[in-house]
């Protein structure tokens, strides 16, 4: 049991590890000197790819090893978490279809008040949470309607690596938007949704 938990936890840790070396800016810069302009394009579906790929030992190890349960949610409230867990899973497609230009390498790496930078242009989803990754991936683990020893220290670790994430995006977004990014963070939540959308 302990042992399992250790090459679990590793497993996140390398995974961790490789997500936020590419998702860096020093590798972007390097990409960008190396790709071009065809860095903007190459890049979201190749680092998509490599995250899933580097995930599978994490999924894997957890397969084989769950850990004793701790609890599973009976009917019909299990089917209420999976449906929230769906309608979550819509949020991450829609916020990349909301807001393509924060994705853009050659932005992410221009200062404010550049042509390269952009608009913020709050949209869609924006206009009720700032973080909708963050989101969706908690609600996503935490409603799952089952709960082992090794599935919850994954979970708690998942958890503290997507808020420090959006922690270090939100700082890289105020770098690309400047005080138009300042005055958003004012009046929309990171991860609780408005009532009402700006």
């Amino acid at each position: 049991m302990f042992s399992s938990t250790v090459i679990l936890v590793f497993s996140l840790v390398i995974f961790a590890a490789i997500h936020s070396f590419l998702a860096s800016l020093p590798f972007k810069r390097f990409l960008m000197r190396i790709l071009g302009s065809r860095a903007d394009q190459l890049y979201m579906p190749a680092f998509s790819l490599i995250a899933v790929i580097t995930i599978i030992p994490v999924i894997y190890v957890l397969y084989k090893n769950p850990g004793p349960i701790l609890y599973i949610v009976p009917a019909p409230w299990r089917w209420l978490m999976v449906g929230g867990q769906l309608i979550a899973a819509l949020v991450a497609p829609r916020a990349l279809l909301d807001a393509p230009h924060r994705f853009r390498i050659r932005g992410q790496l221009a200062g404010p008040h550049t042509r390269e930078a952009g608009k913020l242009d709050i949209k869609g989803i924006y206009r009720w949470v700032r973080d909708p990754f963050l989101l969706s991936g908690l609600v996503i683990i935490w409603l799952t309607p089952f709960m082992t020893v090794n599935l919850l220290i994954i979970y708690i670790l998942t958890t503290i690596y997507l808020y420090l994430g959006s922690l270090h995006w939100e700082s890289r977004l105020v770098a690309q938007f400047g005080d138009e990014y300042r005055e958003y963070q004012e009046h929309v939540h990171r991860f609780i949704p408005r009532l009402n959308p700006i």
